[in-house]
């Protein structure tokens, strides 16, 4: 099986280099990562290395360029459908090569470096982003944008992005109480955000006080010490919104004298418009604006005026 192996590897490199076009226009970038790549003018074949980067792509306009993407790329409905290379943790560098790519995109945050070091050892250039806070996902969409020849999409997109950025702050900005919030996004153990992370920054813009910041990025809690902070949001986030989840929010409600419990702001939401890097992070600040200041921010406000 192992002889086996190394003969589909080799055919499928050999049938990569015998296929791809090298005349094409070229550039070189500078990623994220610091690194020189070199890609061309027009990636036709794009392979997407993370669930976030698919959905930039397709939030730019460009998922006809898609030929490959990790498994939980679930957003639109329509990346359901592109053909899959493993997970963002774990590649299949033999599909990456097979579907002859002109270009792939991948993330700091998850993407194995030896993966991408062998895919660049046989000629397919790695454009790698590292998006950490709001502001350099917008970054990210600049650059994707830029390559992918969506520079007017892309700056459409973040432009968007700013401006609801923005009425939030405005909004926010002069709070005489931020509500204390704990978020929960593991269950055994509890596990809520630190500092360093996408959701504490969403806390804290839309007006927030993060029970769980600091410098560990995903700090563990016990059951006791969670009910010492005293929590008056609680926010508990799933993937999936499954029933393990609304078990946890009917454990937690046990707790009558919780003021989150007691006030009914104890709340079930998705997960991927806090923890993914994309546009959709928006989504979940005006999400969490409207959970810990319903008196600034009602229900209809954000679909009136988006």
């Amino acid at each position: 099986m192992k002889y086996k192996s190394h003969i589909l590897i080799i055919i499928l490199i050999s049938g990569f280099f015998s296929t791809t076009n090298y005349s094409y226009a070229s550039k070189i970038l500078t990623d994220q990562m610091g690194r020189k790549v070199t890609i061309p003018d027009n990636p036709i074949r794009v392979v997407s290395l993370a669930p976030s980067i698919t959905e930039i792509v397709f939030a730019l306009g460009q998922e006809d360029r898609l030929v490959g993407a990790t498994r939980f790329s679930d957003f639109p409905e329509a990346a359901k459908n592109i053909l899959k290379v493993g997970s963002y943790v774990h590649l299949d560098l033999e599909k990456i090569v097979s579907l002859k790519p002109d270009l792939c995109i991948a993330i700091k945050d998850g993407n194995p470096r030896v993966v991408v070091n062998r895919l660049e050892s046989l000629g397919i250039p790695v454009y790698a982003v590292n998006p950490r806070n709001l502001e350099t996902v917008m970054k990210t969409l600049t650059e994707i944008g830029r390559f992918l020849n969506a520079g007017e999409k892309a700056n459409s997109v973040v432009q968007n992005m700013k401006s609801r950025i923005q009425r939030v702050k405005i909004k926010t900005a002069n709070v005489s109480y931020r509500p204390r919030v704990f978020f929960q996004i593991g269950i055994a153990p509890i596990v809520s955000v630190g500092t360093g992370t996408f959701a504490h920054e969403l806390i804290e813009l839309a007006g927030g006080n993060n029970l769980s910041k600091g410098p560990i990025p995903y700090p563990r809690f016990s059951k006791e010490q969670v009910l010492s902070l005293s929590p008056e949001v609680f926010i508990i986030t799933s993937m999936s919104r499954n029933t393990i989840f609304e078990r946890v929010k009917k454990e937690w409600s046990k707790w009558p004298s919780l003021p989150a419990i007691r006030d009914k702001r104890i709340y079930l939401e998705d997960s991927n418009l806090f923890d993914r890097p994309t546009p959709r992070l928006v989504d979940g600040l005006e999400n969490l604006a409207r959970r810990i200041h319903p008196e600034l921010f009602g229900p209809e406000l954000f679909e009136k005026e988006n």
